[in-house]
């Protein structure tokens, strides 16, 4: 009957066990066993210091199973047969007893089936820790009991198959209770120490009332014998395409990984089910349909709003928008509104002074004037004045392609200061020029930069600011065709132009 029982037991924690890798061992040690009695004898205190452990042995086997192929975790489930139970021994006082010394024995053998959770740290050499509940079946017992009597007389009583069952003076067949665990593990080898402790009684006395629970502490050393063996859970999969159920949303038909197992024709990764376009490769932005972009400029049909017209993406699809017509881009036109030149940014043709001739046919552009006039004013400057602000303008000199004003300069303009402080009715125009090297913008900013820097110098030496007005006209206006190094350098130039 116990070898049914262990079997069927044995079964019932293997037959639903699949995990990564399954490893047996064969377990061995030394343990030192007792019993924790409880009792309602009168003297008990007294009594049970008599009573003392019994050292055993145990053995046998214990399955190692991980919660899966990278867990920490194992399932160590086991079968070991172990010894427990216990010993007394008590000397009496001949004074007022017939009895020198009597000892006893109680043996009892069970076949023990931990159900563990173990926890590992460590790669190679790792530090074990766990623990979980047992059953233990009983195996055998012994019974004996040893007396002296005064006189040397000597009585023994031994019983070698002690009775089981639930009535008084018998072993409970089964027997249960918690163990932990702690140790380390290195290759097939590992060293734990082990503490178990009964939850029920495996024991009812006689002759009074009492509590009977096995307790054993000890030391186990195991060895993983062969390889481990792969438990592999029975892998449904009714289309037969390789995707398990479990992950196939198509289960009854036969797909591909990609699409989770449904079919898909047209092999795009989108699945005939969910393709608006299944026999015709496509992109899932398009719900499975192809792109179809007709002015082939990178936005496609269905979000182009332009679809006959090469646009850009940021426009969705349609050319950057010309607001005022001028053919310059809104992105670039600084007058967007209002139609211009490329040169001018977009922007129309500037007035400087506000005399109603633009810059371009104004020969005093920052000077009001009139039409007479070519945009000049029409008051007479003495002629020795405005030659001499010629000449000085003639010798003003910059760093190679910069603004900043030679030294040398600075006595020149220095004269200048002594005109318009003499002249106190006169204003000053400064205009800027370049040469056609360079970009039409960098000669902009380059002339406006050297008429600031003129400007900035005169009034630093005492002349207001609303006499003195600044303009760079880049290569605008030319004073040849700038074809030879010489032509260019006389179109690099300061011209000062006085007026009332």
């Amino acid at each position: 009957m116990r070898k049914v029982i262990l079997a069927l037991t044995i079964i019932l924690l293997f037959s639903n066990i699949t995990r990564a890798q399954v490893k047996v061992a064969i377990v061995a040690g030394g343990h030192q066993s007792s019993v924790s009695e409880n009792n309602n004898l009168p003297g008990w205190d007294t009594i049970k210091n008599k009573y003392s452990g019994r050292g055993g042995l145990h053995f046998g086997f214990v399955a190692d199973l991980p919660l899966s192929s990278n867990s920490k975790v194992s399932f160590q489930p086991g079968v070991i047969y172990y010894n427990k139970g216990r010993k007394f021994l008590q000397h009496y006082d001949t004074a007022i007893s017939t009895v020198i010394v009597k000892s006893s024995i109680q043996y009892v053998n069970y076949i023990d089936i931990p159900m563990n959770l173990v926890l590992k740290f460590g790669t190679k050499s790792k530090f074990i820790v766990g623990g979980g509940p047992y059953l233990s079946l009983f195996y055998s017992g012994k019974e004996k009991t040893e007396t002296i009597l005064v006189g040397n007389v000597f009585e023994s009583e031994e019983n070698n198959d002690v009775p089981v069952g639930k009535k008084p003076g018998q072993y409970k067949v089964f027997n249960y209770g918690l163990n932990g665990l702690a140790g380390f593990e290195s290759g097939r080898f590992f060293l734990t120490v082990n503490y178990s402790r009964g939850l029920n009684d495996f024991y009812q006395a006689t002759s009074y009332t009492g509590t009977f629970k096995h307790q054993v502490i000890g030391a186990t050393l195991g060895i993983y014998i062969g390889k481990a063996v792969e438990l592999e859970k029975k892998i449904k999969d009714r289309d037969k395409d390789g995707i398990t159920d479990e992950d196939d949303n198509c289960p009854d038909e036969p797909g591909a990984a990609i699409t989770k197992g449904c079919p898909d024709k047209d092999a795009d990764g989108i699945p005939d089910k969910t393709d608006k376009c299944p026999d015709v490769a496509g992109t899932l932005k398009n719900g499975g349909c192809p792109i179809l972009d007709k002015d082939n400029d990178g936005v496609n049909d269905a979000d182009d709003k332009c679809p006959d017209v090469p646009g850009v993406k940021k426009y969705n699809g349609c050319p950057v928008p010309d607001s005022d017509k001028d053919g310059v881009n809104d992105e670039d036109d600084k007058c967007p509104t209002v139609p211009g030149y490329a040169r001018y940014d977009g922007c129309p043709i500037p007035d400087s002074d506000g005399d109603g001739i633009n810059d371009e046919n104004d020969k005093c552009p920052t000077v009001k004037g009139t039409i007479e006039k070519n945009g000049c004013p029409v008051g007479e400057i003495k002629k020795e004045i405005v030659e001499k602000v010629n000449y000085a303008a003639k010798r003003i000199q910059f760093k190679i392609a910069k603004a900043e004003l030679l030294p040398e300069s600075y006595k020149i303009l220095d004269e200048v200061v002594n005109v318009l402080k003499g002249n106190a009715e006169l204003n000053l125009s400064i205009e800027g020029h370049t040469s056609i090297d360079r970009t039409f913008t960098a000669n902009m900013k380059l002339s406006q930069e050297r008429a600031d820097n003129v400007k900035a110098y005169l009034q630093s030496k005492g002349i207001a600011e609303s006499r003195l007005t600044a303009k760079g006209f880049g290569p605008t206006q030319p004073l040849n065709d700038g074809k030879t190094e010489q032509e260019k350098s006389q179109n690099r130039r300061v011209e000062l132009k006085l007026s009332n």
